[in-house]
């Protein structure tokens, strides 16, 4: 594949400037996508808007118009875009990862292992912390990673494990249903490593990533067709990462395009599928992307977490989410 230069460039942040970077990824993007321009301005700035984190994950859109994401280090952050402003909101967080909100903008949260809580938990809207589930058949989940909601408000969440010394009562790695009476379900199995979940926006099909990095393991974007009962049906693989690193977390746009975390090095950034998995397009990121959301009130900003930090570029897209905030 034939490489071209795309135009878009990093804004810097305070002393930060990473543009030379990016330019020297950029340059390695191929021709073989789909004009960027139409899922991204050619004139858009990739921003950094924080870099202080230890390991930044799964960002979310809150009813504050805020974005809220995991400082893995054992903190959830939220950043103000209209102050600019990055606060602490909850700390410790019980290793929190995968953030995201329910239809009653309530903040739900897979905290993982290492010394975390090994649960999902929500954060109501008073700020009280409680446990929907840490245990199917009663033992401990292994380190819950990243969750989504169908329109029904059925929580589906993956549970491999990465990280953590903590005695594994769960052999499988697989993706859980919790419906809304509390109930769990291990819903499949059929994966190695289940990191990235993502329910279309027509509440039809469930993505999910199988990401694992040793040698000859999967890393593949997966397809299930999601039935009424939130059963799900046969898997399709949409795309196969072969050797390269796998699908960490992932958004949709309104159109069901999927927004992937992935890749590494000069191959790391967002890769942008059709809901057939069809590489539309490709973003680099100067750090090893780990997840990304849709904010703002015209829900067009793409906020992604890479490494350290916090980045947003605007699109010329449409976010979905089950929850958004009404406009202030």
């Amino acid at each position: 594949m034939q490489g071209v230069e795309q135009n878009h460039r990093i804004r810097p942040v305070g002393a930060i400037s990473i543009a030379a970077t990016m330019l020297t990824l950029l340059r390695l993007v191929t021709a073989a996508y789909a004009q960027i321009g139409d899922i991204f301005p050619k004139d858009a700035q990739l921003e950094r808007l924080w870099s202080e984190g230890q390991f930044t994950e799964g960002p979310a859109y809150g009813p504050d118009h805020c974005v809220y994401f995991s400082d893995i280090g054992n903190r959830i952050m939220k950043f103000d875009p209209a102050t600019g402003k990055v606060s602490v909101f909850r700390e410790p967080s019980g290793r929190a990862n995968g953030l995201c909100f329910d239809k009653q903008g309530r903040l739900l949260a897979c905290e993982g292992a290492n010394g975390g809580n090994r649960r999902v938990s929500i954060t109501d809207r008073d700020g009280t912390v409680r446990t929907l589930a840490d245990r199917w058949q009663d033992k401990r989940f292994n380190s819950p990673n990243d969750l989504d909601i169908d329109p029904q408000g059925r929580i589906y969440f993956s549970d491999p494990r990465y990280v953590g010394n903590e005695p594994r009562e769960i052999a499988q790695e697989a993706v859980y249903r919790i419906d809304p009476d509390g109930r769990v379900t291990q819903l499949i199995t059929d994966v190695q490593k289940p990191n990235g979940v993502a329910v279309s926006p027509n509440g039809k099909t469930l993505y999910v990533a199988d990401n694992n990095s040793a040698p000859g393991g999967a890393r593949l974007l997966l397809a299930y067709p999601l039935n009424p009962d939130g059963s799900v049906g046969a898997k399709r693989i949409l795309y196969d990462f072969g050797k390269e690193r796998g699908i960490d977390g992932m958004c949709l746009d309104e159109k069901g395009n999927i927004f992937a975390t992935a890749g590494s090095g000069t191959k790391g950034g967002i890769y942008v599928f059709s809901p057939e998995g069809k590489l539309l397009t490709f973003l680099p990121t100067p750090e090893t992307p780990t997840n990304c959301t849709f904010g703002d009130p015209d829900r067009k900003t793409l906020y992604i977490t890479a490494g350290k930090s916090l980045y947003r570029i605007r699109t010329n897209v449409r976010g979905h989410a089950i929850y958004w905030p009404p406009d202030k």
